[in-house]
């Protein structure tokens, strides 16, 4: 077991970087506690926006960079404006910037997507699942592998691209511009948003991003 004084921390304050959504909030703060009951320092929070959160407009497979929700973190952490960040692992690029390294991986949370359904369809009883959607649903979804997947398993329903933080996304569900949702199940979990799971996508037909679920 470390401690700070073998990491050469002394009492200096450990800067966690992150996103500053809500999700990426609550992970840097599930980190935060770990570091702390482990090596028994001060520690901080850093939130800031990447290029993923402040463009909304464009489709995720339009980016060209790689990194397009962890390029600004990893500047702050090669400027030393902050000594850890915390990602879904699942955004990280396969290879990272010079000078940095990935230094550990938290236990993984739930690996399938879920379905979240427009409120109107479930009120009326009539809509359990993506399997009842009648012809023309609009699904919304940020992956392209989401967007394949759906698109090949039910080519009756319009699947569209959503962005933006769940708060959002739902706020878009809610005023009926799409009849469901497809994001990740961990997420949902994360925010204790269990009530608004409808359906849990079976991962053998539908699969999933790679290290989805996992802090790193």
């Amino acid at each position: 077991t470390l401690n700070a004084s073998l990491l050469g921390l002394g009492e200096a304050s450990v800067k966690i970087g992150t996103r500053d959504s809500e999700l990426a909030m609550w992970q840097a703060k599930h980190v935060n506690a770990i570091v702390k009951d482990a090596y028994k320092i001060k520690t901080a929070i850093v939130g800031m926006k990447t290029l993923g959160d402040l463009d909304l407009k464009s489709s995720l497979s339009s980016f060209s960079n790689k990194g397009v929700f962890t390029k600004e973190l990893d500047a702050a952490l090669l400027l030393g404006e902050v000594d850890i960040a915390v990602h879904s692992m699942k955004d990280l690029p396969t290879t990272l910037e010079e000078g940095l390294a990935l230094c550990a991986v938290l236990e993984r949370g739930s690996i399938e997507d879920a379905v979240v359904l427009n409120s109107t369809l479930k009120e009326e009883g009539k809509v359990k699942s993506l399997d009842d959607l009648p012809k023309g649903a609009v699904i919304g979804t940020s992956a392209l592998r989401r967007r394949a997947i759906l698109s090949k398993h039910y080519p009756h329903l319009n699947v569209k691209d959503v962005r933006g933080n769940l708060q959002t996304r739902f706020k878009k569900l809610d005023s009926k511009q799409y009849d469901a949702l497809v994001l990740a199940r961990t997420g949902l979990e994360r925010l204790k948003m269990h009530d608004r799971i409808d359906q849990i996508l079976d991962s053998s037909k539908f699969g999933y991003a790679v290290s989805q679920g996992a802090l790193a």
